[in-house]
C-alpha cells in the first residue's frame, strides 16, 4: 500500500499585466510586503498576443513575472489566490479609473521541478478544482531539459524569453532544494522529474 507523504517545497510565480508600470511597480510592491522578497524577474514584455483583456485593463498592457525566495507548500495556492485577488481589488479601489476596472491582474502559480502550475477562478475540463471556488491547472510541463507547452498553455507562457525566465526560476527553486537535501535535486537530468512514474 502506497503511503501519502508531504509535498517537497515548491517556488511562487506571479505573472503581472498592466498598461501602467507605476501600477506594476506598486503590485509588485505589495506582494513583496505579502511574500517577501523576490529573486528571479523578468523585464517588462508587451502584452500584444491577444487583445482579452483589453476591455476591462485598457490598451498598452506590459507583462512581468516575478518569483520569491521563499519557498511554499504547494497547498496554500488557493489561499494566495485569493490573497492576490485582494490586492487586485485594492489597487483597483485606490486609483478609482471608471474606465478600467482592472488597472492590475496578478495571476499566482508556483513552479516545481516537473511544472509550471496557475491558479484559476474559471472552469475547463483540463483543470483540476481545489475549493474555495479556485482551481489548478498545469500550464508548462519541464521534460527533455525544457518547458513542454501543452494544446493549452497561454501564448505569452510559451513564448521563448518567458520560458527562460521560467528556467531561472527552476534553476534557483533546484539550488534550494538541493539545500534542503532533496534527492530529485541532485540528479543531473532530474529523472525524478521527468521520467516514468511509479505506480501510485
Amino acid at each position: 500500500m502506497a503511503r501519502p507523504r508531504a509535498a517537497q517545497p515548491v517556488k511562487l510565480l506571479v505573472g503581472l499585466l498592466s498598461g501602467d508600470p507605476d501600477l506594476l511597480r506598486r503590485a509588485r510592491q505589495l506582494l513583496v510586503k505579502r511574500f517577501g522578497p523576490t529573486d528571479v524577474e523578468s523585464p517588462l514584455w508587451p502584452f500584444d498576443e491577444t487583445d482579452y483583456y483589453t476591455p476591462e485593463m485598457g490598451p498598452g498592457l506590459r507583462r512581468q513575472f516575478l518569483s520569491f525566495e521563499q519557498l511554499l507548500s504547494p497547498d496554500r495556492l488557493t489561499e494566495i489566490k485569493h490573497e492576490t485577488n485582494a490586492l487586485e481589488q485594492q489597487i483597483a479601489e485606490e486609483v478609482l479609473l471608471a474606465d478600467i476596472p482592472r488597472p492590475v491582474n496578478i495571476d499566482p502559480g508556483y513552479i516545481d521541478l516537473a511544472r509550471l502550475v496557475l491558479a484559476t477562478t474559471k472552469d475547463r475540463a483540463h483543470r483540476i478544482y481545489l475549493g474555495h471556488g479556485i482551481y489548478a491547472e498545469v500550464t508548462l510541463l519541464y521534460a527533455a531539459g525544457g518547458w513542454q507547452a501543452q494544446p493549452w498553455t497561454y501564448p505569452d507562457y510559451r513564448r521563448p524569453e518567458a520560458q527562460a525566465v521560467f528556467a531561472q526560476m527552476r534553476a534557483r527553486l533546484r539550488a534550494q532544494r538541493r539545500a534542503l537535501g532533496d534527492p530529485a535535486a541532485h540528479d543531473a537530468e532530474d529523472a525524478a522529474a521527468t521520467g516514468p512514474e511509479a505506480a501510485p
